[in-house]
């Protein structure tokens, strides 16, 4: 496996690192998010960190804002040992983030949202909003934004909310920036001016960790590149000395193993057809069938609009055209009722939130919509929900004390098989499964794995979306990709490789 250690001088000047980071690992129950993994943050360049969902990037990111302590590794600016005990902690040494999604507060007013915690005070200690407004006007001004310090930042676009979050990192004298998929809601021109302001940073001598999935992005805006798998370092070095193709090798380096245990099983006739489907905001052009007993992968980076689709075809949200046939029939889905009406539940990737009812026990999440069969003349029967819960839970061997247990005391995988077993007990045709083994430890998803493949067998027809290259390639029959909101490519196959999906998803030229 190519291994490239960074080192404190290397080209560019020969110049020491602002900051640095040496074996640093985090472990959460039952997962290692970082395995000793090595960063290190130059002044006046900008260092891409790249990786697949799930690599660790966003775990790094909360080290170097003080959100996290590290386990074990050390932690140095300047060469001096430094810990954050906290994010102030991370702010007074210079060290600020940009996220994909800025958090920022609408009600307040610009100058507000740039000093925010740390607003000048007069006499009294009292804010000096006369100095802050100033303050604020001066920032502005230094990175070419056209604001009014005192606009109420719920009247400004998300291009111009980004350029608040910059002048609120350099309104404390930031010498790490960070830059978390800052293009993702970005049009062409805005990405364009955050490239200029960008080179700005880098004149005025600010080290940048650029995190990215575009790779034009990463080849156009960065000096250096640092790569991370599994939680683990792969490599970094400079962009002069690498290619895409080296890159998307050291992204997703890895076999696909035996965690995927696919049975055999015989594809039928079609069961669903997408044809046209189309959103104001998230998706176009969405065409694609499905057949009884095939597992059919989507994979996609950040923001390809995969939740977004999945989320339509179950009726949450509605299309602006577009049809879907079930068995050759147009059906209109305009509401999760009607989906599961003509067969199709949806598994949603934010379980907590969307999929389980924490507070109830497990059997009333599980007969939740399946109150028709457990109820008579209005009235629940309690004795036909347990049966009903028991059945299911009992074939996705779920592990609880009993059946009455809060769903919300489980363990995520448990929690998991108790969405799964709510919507099998509807006894639909196609069921669609967004990341189904996020945030589950091993031996469940081996057991999520192992019950997919069972239901295929048994001729259900399956979705399954996936930002884990393996899982993708080691449970589905046909991948579909998606970027920025489009169908790119339909792979099966020996065309089913990591390189041909990353490539895709990334928009990398000439794939294979």
């Amino acid at each position: 496996m190519l291994q490239i250690a960074p080192t404190d001088r290397e080209a560019l000047g020969g110049v020491s690192p602002v900051m640095r980071l040496d074996g640093i690992t985090k472990t959460f129950p039952g997962v290692k998010a970082l395995d000793g993994v090595s960063l290190a943050l130059y002044p006046g360049q900008v260092t891409a960190l790249v990786g697949e969902n799930g690599a660790g990037k966003s775990t790094i990111v909360k080290v170097l804002t003080g959100i996290y302590r590290p386990d074990g590794g050390e932690m140095s600016v300047d060469g001096k040992p430094v810990q954050f005990a906290g994010a102030q902690d991370a702010t007074a040494a210079g060290i600020t983030a940009i996220h994909q999604e800025t958090v920022l507060f609408d009600e307040l007013t610009v100058a507000e949202n740039i000093f925010i915690g740390h607003a000048p005070r007069g006499r009294f200690g009292l804010i000096d909003w006369a100095a802050m407004k100033a303050r604020a006007a001066e920032i502005l001004r230094r990175i070419d934004a056209p604001l009014d310090p005192m606009t109420p930042l719920r009247e400004l676009g998300i291009a111009n909310k980004h350029l608040v979050a910059i002048a609120r990192a350099l309104s404390v004298d930031a010498r790490v920036v960070i830059m978390d998929e800052p293009t993702a809601a970005l049009s062409q021109k805005e990405i364009e001016e955050l490239y200029a302001l960008v080179e700005r940073l880098k004149a005025e001598g600010r080290a940048i960790l650029f995190i990215s999935h575009k790779f034009d992005e990463i080849f156009r805006i960065a000096d250096r590149y640092t790569v991370f798998r599994d939680g683990s370092h792969v490599g970094s070095g400079l962009m002069a000395d690498v290619d895409e193709a080296t890159l998307v090798r050291m992204m997703v380096g890895r076999d696909v193993d035996q965690i995927f245990p696919k049975r055999a099983h015989v594809v039928g006739d079609e069961v669903l057809k997408v044809v046209g489907y189309a959103h104001p905001t998230e998706f176009d052009e969405i065409n694609f069938d499905l057949k009884r007993g095939e597992i059919l992968g989507f994979y996609g980076l950040v923001g390809a609009g995969r939740s977004e689709l999945m989320q339509a075809l179950f009726g949450i949200t509605r299309p602006s055209k577009g049809a879907v046939r079930i068995d050759g029939n147009v059906r209109v889905i305009r509401s999760p009722a009607e989906a599961i009406a003509n067969g199709i539940v949806y598994v949603p990737e934010d379980r907590g939130k969307q999929g389980a009812v924490i507070g109830l026990p497990i059997f009333q999440n599980v007969t939740l919509p399946s109150l028709g069969r457990t109820s008579r003349s209005g009235f629940l029967r309690l004795a036909e929900e347990f049966a009903l819960a028991r059945q299911y839970v009992e074939r996705l061997d779920l592990r609880a004390a009993a059946l009455d247990q809060d769903v919300g005391t489980l363990s995520g995988g448990n929690q998991q098989k108790v969405v799964i077993a709510k919507w099998l007990a509807t006894k639909p045709r196609v069921i669609i499964l967004d990341e189904p083994t996020k945030g589950i430890d091993i031996g469940s998803k081996a057991a999520v794995h192992a019950f997919m493949a069972e239901l295929a067998a048994e001729g259900l027809a399956v979705i399954m979306v996936s930002s884990e290259i393996p899982e993708v390639l080691g449970m589905s029959d046909r991948v579909i990709v998606m970027r920025e909101g489009l169908i790119v490519a339909e792979v099966s196959g020996d065309e089913m490789t990591p390189e041909v999906l990353v490539r895709h998803a990334a928009g990398i030229g000439g794939e294979r």
